[in-house]
Formats: C-alpha cells, structure tokens, sequence
C-alpha cells in the first residue's frame, strides 16, 4: 500500500508538470495565437502526453515488458492517451459550448477526471510492481548503473 501511495504521489507530480505544459500550450495557442480552441487542446495534449510517456515510464512504473518490447509499451501508452484526448475533447466540447463554461475553467475540470482515467489506466496495463521487493530490486539496479556510470566518466 505504502508503494501505491508513493507511486500515486510521483504521478501526480509529473501529471503536473504535464499538467502545467498542456495549460501553457493551450493558452499560447489559444489566447495569443487565436487558435481554436479544440486544435490548440489537441496540440497541447500531444505535447504534454509525450513529456508524460518518457517520465512515468522513467520514475513511476515499472514497465511489463522488456528492452526490445518497448514498441508494445509505447502502443499502449498513446492508445490509452489517445482514449484520454477524446475524452478531453467531448468533455471541453460539452463544458464550453453546452454549459458555457469558460476555456480554461473547463480545462481544469477535464483534467482532474482525465487524471485518474490515466492512473488507473496505465497501472492496471503497464505496471509490474506486483510487490514491492521487485520494485526496490529495480531501483536498486537503477542507482547501481547510475552510480556506475557516474564513476565511468
């Protein structure tokens, strides 16, 4: 339980910075290069998925599957985001035009849900944390390489 909470706490972490790059995107290309707004979501989600597809899969799961299935782990990743870029799209559609929401109010409420679709999502189809002694056997491994490599130099 303790691991879950942690790798929850880490995915929020970069689901902000993701977070703060899909907003910055979104602003740019919606308040100043007067973009509409659906294109500029779509473009901002892109952006931020990528950032957010090498960070989760560098600090917070531990991929299924191995070095040279890395293609299989990418496929489903962008499936999954593309599942979580139409539903930011239908969900901004209906906050802004039927509820007459504001862009960047519904923005943050299409987040949040968004939020725990990704979560959810990817721990039950990417991660192998089945215990915890596995996932300390991995980070152990990963800081003896880096520390391996550091005295390399």
């Amino acid at each position: 339980m303790k691991r879950l909470i942690q790798q929850f706490f880490n995915f929020a972490v970069v689901g902000g910075i993701s977070t703060l790059i899909d907003f910055i995107v979104l602003y740019i290309s919606y308040e100043i290069l007067g973009m509409n707004y659906l294109i500029g979501t779509a473009i901002a989600f892109i952006i931020a998925t990528v950032f957010n597809y090498w960070a989760s899969m560098r600090f917070i799961f531990v991929s299924k599957f191995g070095k040279d299935q890395r293609y299989k782990e990418f496929t489903i990743f962008l499936s999954l985001s593309i599942v979580g870029l139409i539903l930011t799209q239908i969900l901004m559609f209906v906050f802004v035009e039927w509820f007459g929401v504001a862009v960047m109010i519904s923005k943050i409420f299409v987040t949040g849900f968004v939020m725990i679709f990704n979560f959810v999502s990817r721990k039950i189809l990417l991660d192998d944390s089945s215990s915890d002694e596995s996932i300390d056997a991995v980070q152990t491994e990963k800081v003896a390489v880096k520390e391996a490599n550091h005295f390399d130099k």
